[in-house]
């Protein structure tokens, strides 16, 4: 509340009592602070698995048997593509962790890869979120080889 101050005037116009007095103030505060804004594990994990799909070396995300599915669900009239595959996200209040699972283009450095793309999801993570990331751990489940083949299954009609 905000403090005012009233005078009393005598007849010659000399100050005889001052007194404070509250007056009413609205909301109080930064509008932006008033309320609180929870982030589901889900939108962190959508948000950290486009900023590691845009790593270099990254050739996909999860696991074989996950891709695999992932390939068939993706094939579904309607369904869409899975930005969450391999990624599993806590999310408390203010922090959030997150493990990754993701799949390397032979030749590249392992360590180099992993370390741009923990870089490249807590920058993202942060920046659109706001939660401070306290530990992204990524799991390298295969390498993609240049000769083998996509895990797309085949098209049964052509």
């Amino acid at each position: 509340m905000t403090e005012m101050t009233e005078q009393s005037r005598g007849t010659e116009g000399e100050a005889l009592s001052t007194r404070k007095t509250q007056a009413p103030r609205r909301g109080g505060g930064d509008p932006g602070a008033r309320g609180r804004t929870t982030i589901a594990d889900g939108v962190v994990e959508k948000i950290a698995g486009m900023a590691a799909r845009d790593v270099d070396g990254v050739h996909a995300m999860g696991s074989g048997l996950s891709r695999t599915i992932g390939a068939v669900r993706d094939r579904v009239p309607g369904g869409t593509k899975s930005v969450t595959r391999g990624v599993k996200a806590e999310v408390g209040e203010v922090q959030a962790a997150l493990d990754l699972e993701i799949v390397v283009e032979y030749g590249v450095s392992i360590s180099d890869v992993a370390r741009d793309v923990r870089e490249n999801v807590i920058n993202a993570v942060e920046r659109m979120t706001g939660l401070e990331v306290v530990e992204v751990n990524i799991a390298v489940s295969d390498v993609k080889l240049p000769e083998e083949e996509e895990e797309e299954p085949e098209r049964r009609i052509q």
